[in-house]
Order: C-alpha cells, then structure tokens, then sequence
C-alpha cells in the first residue's frame, strides 16, 4: 500500500516537473488591444510592398512558417508594421497569407499584430498610383469586363452631367486613356478595399500602434504632434477617419505628413541633442524603451538610431526596393538583426554602428547603398548629410510626406 502512494507521488512530481518549464514560459499576457507584457520572442517585419515571394523568405528565415507555409513560430509575436500593399503584384497573397497565420499562431499560444501603413490607408481612400497592373489582376473575376464597362458607362453618365464641353470631347481617346487607369479588376478592387468591404474591413480591424514589453511598434513614427495621444487614440483616430473619408479634406491623420503612417522624423531628423531629448520624452511618455518603425527604408539594414531608442526596420523587403532580407528580432534585452542564415546583434549605443553595418556589409558585400552609408560614417562630419550618415537622397518618399517639423517637447 505503501509503495502505491509512493509511486503515485513520484509520478504526480514527474508529471509537474515535465509541466514546469512550459508554466514559467507561459507569461505573455495582453493587458489590451494595445498592450502585451512578458512576451518572450517578438520578431518584426517592415515593408513588403506586394512581394510575396520575399515574405516567405523572410518568414522562414525567422522560424515563423515550415515548408508548407503554416506557422512553425510556436509563441512568438510577429509584428508586421505596415506597407503590405502596392509597388508589387502579391499584397493580397501576403494578407490572405498572414490572416491564416494569425488564427494558426493563436492555437499556439503565439500571435501576429498587422500594423496599419500609409499604404494600407491609401487603398483604402482610393489613392491607387501604386498599386500595379498585376495587383489589379489578381482581382478581375468572370464578370471583370462587364464591371469595367458598367463602370465605364456611369463615368459617361457623371460627364454628361457635369462637364459643359461634353459634345467636344473625343470619346474614343478619351476611353483609351480612362481604359489604363481603370484596367480589368480595378471595380473589384475598389470594392474589396472600400468602406465595408474584405479588405476595408481588414484595415479598420487593425491597429496602428501596439506596444509589446517596453517596445512600441508603428509605420511611420511618433511626431510632436501625436505624442500626446494614447495608442488607443491614434487608431480610434485614424479608424474614424478612413471610415468617414473626405477627399476634399487634407487635414486628417490619414495623410498628415506628421501623422503616424507618414512620419519620417524618427528615421531621418539628425541626431542632435535637443531631438535626442525629445525621443527620451516621447519614450517616457509612452513608458517604452525603444520605437520599431518602418516606413523608410534604410537601403538594406536594420538600423539602431538615438542609441537604440529608434530601429528602423524597413530594410526594403520588396523586390521594388532591392529585396533585401533583414529583419528584427528581440528577446528580452537582446535585438539581434537576422540576415537570411545570418544573425547580427544590435549595438546598444551608436558608438558601435560602425562595426555593426561592417558586418552587415560582409553578408550583403554588394550593396552599394550601405557601402555608401559606411564612406559617409567614416568620411569627416562636414562632408556627412545626416549623423548616422544616411543621406535625405536614399530616404525617397512620395510627395508630402517628406515634410518634417521641428523638433517638439512632448513632455
């Protein structure tokens, strides 16, 4: 009897030491939407720009997905912060991709936060200049030339009504040129991405910020303008205006160069003392020790700026901007950059960017704009654009959200 109420306490004690390690790793908990503390592996993902075949490469590289495309990242976080679409022919692949992922890393106590982009907005608002013929094809169904030529007829409609000079226009011409703005797929698409439809629906079921351990994720950035705001409010801001868009109206957090899927100044203002202090500000505020952006790309690096405060994480996944393979992981205090089979960690101040982008030179030898960055860094400071030797040329943007403003206090 003795020797059963032993052997039932050994197995008991058995049972509980195999269970321990997974009970101490289980601390990850969502305080909310915006939220999450005791994560311990979160991976981020910048720009894809509609390259699918990237994103796998990518997801692989950091354990994310098997061979089969499903999630293999166990508990870990992935965080995609925007610019899923246009520029190439594969953003509804990706976010049909990661939508499934999402449910999948759930079942394994692990998640996938999609980051609303200025791209995402953009199709949204129905700014299409970007999105290409292929995209557009990947919508157009059996029925996609009786909704072009449905379309085409209420266009004819809306001119007759409203342009004086109707009688003296050269329909034909004018039908070629309306023709490759509005290609097969394109109705389909406008309604996918519309108010209320699949992919509409989508955007406004994301966040813009979230804020994982001590660590805030976005787009574009926190500008001096924002940095009052709660992440719950920039969402609930930008939610409500993509909800209720006004094409007339230019003064909205949908396309405000300050605004949070806009912002390039974590990324590009110089790192002098008084934006220093203003980083340290908007951290404190946020009670964060670092900002993730994406948004400009960094020519193929994942770059640590302001001593660690800022990483920019648009390496230029997308073929459009080089099909490069860098991005972020961190574990704790620990980020590392991984490079396809390559991993690199961080430095933790900008003392050690030097050797830093050396080694990230050595695995990507022929890249020239990080060779370039290199000359910049080294050559004397008068002959350096920018503190961390990233000229404004390699920051390309499109149009207004090149703005910038002065630096602001946010305390």
């Amino acid at each position: 009897m003795k020797f059963r109420l032993i052997l039932k306490y050994l197995n008991i004690v058995l049972a509980l030491s195999l269970l321990l390690p997974g009970l101490l790793l289980a601390k990850a908990k969502k305080v909310d939407d915006y939220h999450w503390t005791g994560v311990e592996r979160v991976i981020a993902i910048g720009d894809l720009h509609g390259d699918y075949q990237q994103f796998q490469t990518v997801m692989k590289s950091a354990g994310l997905i098997d061979n089969k495309g499903k999630w293999s990242g166990g508990d870990t976080h992935l965080v995609q912060t925007g610019d899923i679409t246009d520029r190439g022919d594969g953003s509804r692949d990706i976010i049909d991709h990661l939508v499934k992922l999402a449910k999948q890393a759930k079942k394994k106590g692990g998640y996938v936060h999609m980051l609303i982009g200025n791209h995402e907005a953009m199709n949204m608002t129905g700014d299409l200049r970007y999105v290409t013929q292929g995209e557009f094809n990947s919508y157009a169904g059996r029925n996609a030339e009786k909704l072009q030529e449905m379309q085409w007829q209420r266009q004819l409609e809306w001119m007759q009504a409203n342009q004086p000079d109707f009688d003296a226009v050269d329909i034909d011409a004018y039908k070629q040129e309306w023709l490759v703005k509005t290609p097969l797929g394109w109705v389909e698409q406008r309604m996918a991405w519309a108010n209320g439809g699949e992919y509409g629906n989508w955007v406004v079921g994301n966040q813009v910020a979230v804020q994982i351990n001590d660590s805030i994720f976005l787009h574009g950035g926190i500008s001096s303008r924002y940095c009052k705001f709660s992440l719950e409010s920039l969402t609930e801001q930008m939610v409500t205006a993509l909800e209720n868009f006004d094409p007339a109206s230019t003064d909205t957090i949908v396309d405000d160069p300050l605004g949070p899927t806009w912002y390039r100044g974590l990324a590009q203002e110089k790192e002098t003392e008084v934006f220093t202090q203003t980083v340290a500000n908007i951290l404190q505020r946020y009670d964060a020790k670092r900002i993730v952006i994406g948004h400009t790309p960094t020519g193929g690096a994942v770059w640590p700026r302001f001593d660690q405060r800022v990483i920019a994480n648009d390496t230029g996944l997308g073929s459009y901007y080089g099909a490069h393979t860098g991005i972020l992981e961190i574990k704790g205090d620990e980020l590392t950059a991984i490079y396809g089979d390559t991993r690199i960690a961080l430095p933790a101040d900008n003392a050690g960017r030097v050797d830093y982008l050396r080694a990230v030179i050595d695995v990507d030898s022929d890249n020239s704009l990080l060779n370039k960055r290199l000359a910049e860094m080294l050559a004397p400071a008068t002959q350096i654009n920018g503190s961390d030797g990233q000229s404004d040329s390699e920051m390309s943007g499109e149009g207004q959200e090149m703005t910038m403003a002065s630096p602001g206090t946010c305390q």
